[in-house]
């Protein structure tokens, strides 16, 4: 993959969640890359803009929608839903 043909679908606050997201993109075949500027989470004082998830411009598409599924929404609201 290359940094030319990437954009950011979703941005998160821990890497937990970018983790989960970037396992149900590769799941369903899309290549997906982890961005932090925490120095690799030993100075987490440094994030200022979150953890972004980047796919190839022409897989945005599919990945907005499988990160969008009830699957991947807040479990409380699954529980109840």
């Amino acid at each position: 993959m290359t940094d030319t043909d990437l954009v950011v679908i979703r941005t998160y606050l821990n890497d937990f969640e970018a983790e989960i997201a970037q396992t149900a993109l590769e799941a369903a075949g899309i290549e997906s890359m982890i961005q932090s500027d925490d120095c690799g989470g030993m100075r987490p004082h440094l994030w200022m803009g979150g953890i972004a998830i980047l796919v190839r411009s022409e897989d945005a598409g599919n990945a907005n929608e499988i990160l969008s599924s009830t699957a991947l929404q807040d479990p409380n609201e699954q529980i109840n839903g």
